[in-house]
């Protein structure tokens, strides 16, 4: 499993109640989804939902 879709699942983990309501966890996410959720990690989120989405983003970059 890649580091971007292990951190994927971590932020569902974390922040899904909080931040992710209004999204619905993939079981097979592409990393389009990953990057809203790191977005929406940037934007609704605290500083350690800010550190996560730089991890998803910089995961998804080295996975490019």
């Amino acid at each position: 499993m890649p580091l971007w879709r292990r951190l994927y699942d971590e932020a569902f983990e974390r922040y899904g109640n909080r931040v992710l309501w209004s999204q619905r966890k993939l079981a097979s996410p592409e990393p389009g989804h990953a990057r809203v959720v790191a977005r929406s990690l940037r934007t609704g989120g605290d500083m350690a939902a800010l550190r996560l989405a730089e991890k998803i983003e910089s995961a998804l970059s080295a996975a490019d």
